[in-house]
């Protein structure tokens, strides 16, 4: 018996010692792995990478053009951003209410939900709920996969507790409604607004922002377009749902509920979307290389660009440039491509400019700013006869104009044919050769190669040469560059940098970059008039006829290159530039690829200048009558002209007179045939006769 109770005794005891100590052990060790769970869990909280959601949601480009007004806008993304300042409160309050009742008072779960969610899918036997907040959504939207597994939904969990550690809610709402689909290919907030209501988001309705929230849980079956019934079952339950939470009140859903449901049936298009495309490449071109942006924050940052863009002339333009009747025609297999750019000659503003005719390539080449091509006798007034009437040569000096050799290099005219000698504006209006290769021989290579410079157009080693006289270089230049250097003449011998953009906003107004003017003291007023004198008299009385417009002052020259095979009748390039006192602009037409079945049958001066005119005529209403500044010019040569076309006008009789003695002797013997030939005719006959 004794020894019986000493072993109850002994085993009460150990069973005590189990219990309690078991019991202790457990719940340290219970403790233990809950904050070992707890570490690793933080663990993979803390390396969880969320700087995704720090870029912020696409937002198109805006670009405004110089009246400040919007012209176009850029967009790289099917997702249109807007900040949450630009979100309604109804909204916010209407997917809270839907979608995330406790939203701003949890840390990213609603555990409460979670285990509710879990009991429905273990009765179901499968995952048939899901009990995420808006920040699991955001989470799930982002970086991972829309399958239902519990391992995913660990995935969802860690990240979602690091992106509330590291955003603050309204962070989280933002960038939430900004990725979330809507339907009918609505991602975001903004298309949604755009593409069911064709308004902005700012501008939604409470019935609207109520009928969009309920659209989250499924879009495809709720869809409006698809089934207006549900659709405003929908809304109708969002709605008493924000007035549960307290958002609204009874009166505003009797309101909402009573305004009719007016969807945009009209396919979304952004009427700026896509607008001035040469231009906007242009821009985008500018901002990355003058201003150092990225192209994504070009296109997805929600820039705001303020240029120069001159909306009208713009217009015109492209208007000219669609018209296939102002274009010689090209060949089946290639397409005859042109380029044309305008500039404000005083403040140096890129006023409109097209870059290729035909389908528009995104951030293609741009012949108004990228081509390089030989700009053949439009480098005459820069090479040469600036700098000569720099070093003292005057408009109506004489310059030799007969057959030349200089060390092999042999100049000709267009015409083939020498006048001895003629003055300097002579050779301009009409483009002839040889006395401009001449003048540059005269006052010297070096001075005319640095004037090219000094008009800010580079020159490679091989262009150092006469040949630079008639535009002949290495590479060439683009019609940017003869443009920004013809400005010099229209603006008084003053050179101001082209650009495009007068400035650029980031998102929230901050100006992250602005245009800096720069300017060059090229040449005299004095020279600069000289030239335009000689320029007005090309558009008046010579090559560039075909630009000249009644009532307008325009200037300019015409320019044309050789071919690069042997074909005395055709030219590869075709050049006009030209300017009034407000405008400068140069325009380039050929082939992308000349070769003898593609090059151009015509001279340039029936082509481009005709393109010019009808840009300008286009454009007139924008257009100043101002008159260039040349009166104390004109009246310095007015004596010379009358000289001139006195001199003109007397070689014009004698030609007369001698065609008219030549045509008498002609007459005459003329008569003398047609009786020899009436004889004869005669005498057949009789013949014929006889043989009959």
């Amino acid at each position: 018996m004794e020894r019986r109770q000493q072993r109850n005794a002994s085993k009460w005891d150990w069973k005590q010692f189990f219990t309690k100590g078991m019991a202790k052990k457990l719940m340290v060790a219970g403790i233990v792995a809950a904050l070992c769970g707890l570490l690793i869990v933080n663990i993979f909280i803390w390396t969880s990478d969320v700087n995704k959601l720090n870029k912020p949601a696409p937002q198109p480009t805006i670009i405004y053009d110089q009246n400040g007004e919007i012209a176009s806008k850029i967009s790289n993304s099917s997702i249109e951003g807007v900040g949450i300042k630009q979100i309604p409160k109804e909204v916010i309050h209407a997917v809270i209410a839907t979608e995330d009742q406790r939203f701003y008072k949890h840390n990213g779960i609603n555990y409460f939900a979670i285990m509710k969610a879990f009991f429905k899918n273990m009765l179901s036997g499968d995952i048939v709920a899901g009990g995420s907040t808006v920040t699991q959504q955001l989470a799930k939207n982002v970086f991972l996969t829309h399958e239902r597994t519990y391992t995913r939904k660990v995935k969802e969990l860690i990240i979602t507790k690091k992106i509330e550690r590291t955003y603050s809610k309204d962070e989280i709402m933002e960038r939430y409604l900004n990725q979330i689909y809507f339907g009918e290919g609505a991602w975001g907030i903004q298309r949604a607004a755009k593409t069911y209501f064709g308004k902005e988001a700012s501008e939604l309705t409470l019935s609207e922002s109520a009928m969009l929230a309920g659209l989250i849980k499924a879009p495809s079956i709720l869809s409006p377009f698809k089934n207006m019934e549900k659709s405003v079952q929908r809304r109708d339950l969002v709605l008493s749902l924000m007035e549960k939470e307290g958002y609204i009140t009874q009166a505003d859903v009797k309101k909402a509920k009573e305004q009719p449901v007016v969807l945009n049936e009209e396919k979304v298009e952004d009427e700026y979307d896509g607008k001035y495309p040469y231009y906007v490449d242009h821009i985008i071109q500018e901002a990355m290389t003058k201003y150092k942006l990225t192209k994504n924050e070009v296109l997805s940052g929600g820039l705001h660009i303020f240029t120069e863009l001159n909306p009208t002339i713009q217009k015109g333009t492209e208007e000219v440039y669609q018209n296939d009747n102002f274009f010689p025609a090209s060949q089946n297999d290639q397409l005859l491509q042109s380029g044309a750019i305008f500039i404000d000659p005083k403040s140096g503003g890129i006023q409109a400019l097209v870059g290729g005719r035909g389908q528009h390539t995104f951030l293609g080449f741009n012949r108004a700013t990228q081509l390089v091509r030989q700009p053949g006798s439009t480098m005459k007034p820069l090479a040469v006869y600036t700098p000569a009437l720099e070093e003292g040569y005057e408009v109506f000096d004489l310059l030799q104009d007969r057959p030349l050799d200089f060390g092999g290099y042999q100049p000709k005219n267009f015409d083939w044919q020498y006048r001895g000698e003629v003055t300097m504006y002579e050779a301009v209006v009409n483009s002839y050769n040889i006395p401009p290769v001449w003048l540059l021989n005269e006052i010297g290579l070096q001075q005319g190669t640095k004037a090219v410079e000094e008009f800010g157009i580079p020159l490679q080693e091989k262009d150092y040469a006469l040949g630079i006289a008639l535009g002949g270089m290495h590479e060439g230049t683009s019609p940017l560059a003869m443009a920004q250097a013809y400005s010099t003449f229209a603006n008084n011998g003053t050179m101001v940098e082209a650009h495009a953009i007068q400035k650029i906003e980031d998102i929230d107004g901050k100006v992250i970059a602005k245009w800096k003017s720069k300017s060059t003291a090229v040449t005299k007023p004095e020279v600069a008039q000289k030239i335009t004198y000689m320029l007005s008299g090309v558009v008046k009385e010579g090559t560039g006829k075909k630009a000249f417009m009644e009532g307008l002052d325009i200037a300019g020259k015409t320019g044309s290159t050789q071919l690069p095979f042997a074909n005395e009748g055709g030219t590869k390039d075709h050049w006009f530039v030209g300017y009034t006192p407000d405008i400068v602009g140069a325009v380039w037409l050929g082939y992308d690829q000349t070769d003898e079945n593609h090059y151009l049958g015509t001279s340039s001066s029936g082509t481009t200048p005709v393109i010019f005119k009808e840009i300008l005529e286009k454009s007139k209403s924008v257009l100043s009558d101002e008159k260039f500044a040349l009166t104390t010019v004109e009246k310095k040569y007015k004596i010379e002209i009358k000289k001139i076309k006195e001199k003109e006008e007397k070689v014009r009789k004698e030609k007369e007179k001698e065609e008219k003695e030549k045509n008498k002797g002609r007459g005459k013997g003329k008569e003398k045939n047609k009786e020899k030939k009436g004889k004869k005719d005669k005498e057949r006959d009789e013949e014929e006769e006889d043989e009959e």
